[in-house]
């Protein structure tokens, strides 16, 4: 037992003494190459420091461009527009339009076939919850050989909306103006429905013409006098001049008593 711990002291003194020549150099060589790498990545995290809100910005915007479209209107119907399949005639279609945002949306709509389709109205702006029947008008031509009826037509209608100001008049160059800030709410397509065979799409979208016809002669009708109004500018108010003309007619009913 003494000869081997003698053995191993001895073994580790030789130990000792072989491996201090050669770990010295490498010591130093290896805290002067730690020394430039610290200094590198120093230097990387000070560029880093000075040029990384940008791609940051690069991945936020790309993160936002996977990002649904948050929509400001509902529609009814959502996708598409039904018309009556009449070859040679002007139909018509409705859809109802509302705002679900907080605040007013201008919307406006788009088409693909501007000759042979319009709307009533073209745009508006609705205020919170607000909500509106749109018509359109569709021209169908007769068809160059036999089709199905219903097949789907090539016309496209796009409605668009843009966030505005209480107060704000509708003008279509809004859209034009604040282009960045207009957001595609839905591409509508068109689909006929034979007027021979009644359907439950068919009854809707005449229930629909109805409420768009009912909504029309409200808009038309003239607002309501709530009495008392200024008939110009400058001139007597509608109620004084009543008030003055039957006090004008007592006193000449007294003068005629009194005679």
């Amino acid at each position: 037992m003494a000869i081997v711990n003698e053995k191993a002291s001895t073994d580790g003194k030789v130990w000792s003494l072989c491996r201090m020549p050669f770990w010295q150099p490498g010591n130093s060589s290896s805290s002067s190459a730690s020394q430039s790498l610290h200094q590198h990545q120093q230097q990387n995290l000070n560029h880093q420091q000075v040029e990384g809100p940008h791609p940051s910005n690069t991945v936020s915007s790309v993160a936002r461009s996977f990002l649904p479209t948050r929509r400001r209107l509902r529609l009814d119907p959502a996708n598409k527009l039904y018309f009556p399949y009449e070859p040679g005639k002007q139909v018509r279609s409705a859809i109802r339009i509302k705002n679900t945002s907080r605040s007013h949306a201008a919307f406006k709509f788009q088409t693909n076939a501007p000759k042979s389709c319009f709307m009533r109205p073209p745009g508006g702006i609705l205020a919170p919850g607000e909500s509106t029947i749109v018509t359109v008008f569709k021209f169908v031509e007769h068809p160059e050989d036999e089709k199905q009826v219903d097949q789907k037509s090539k016309d496209k209608f796009k409605i668009v909306s843009l966030k505005v100001k209480e107060g704000m008049e509708y003008v279509p160059e809004l859209f034009e103006e604040q282009k960045d800030q207009v957001a595609v709410e839905q591409i509508l397509r068109v689909v006929f429905l034979d007027v021979e065979h009644p359907s439950p799409a068919m009854e809707k979208l005449n229930r629909r013409l109805a409420e768009a016809e009912a909504a029309l002669e409200v808009r038309k009708k003239p607002p309501e006098d709530t009495g008392t109004r200024i008939v110009g500018e400058g001139l007597v108010i509608d109620e004084w001049k009543e008030r003055r003309e039957r006090f004008l007619a007592r006193q000449q009913v007294e003068g005629v008593d009194s005679v």
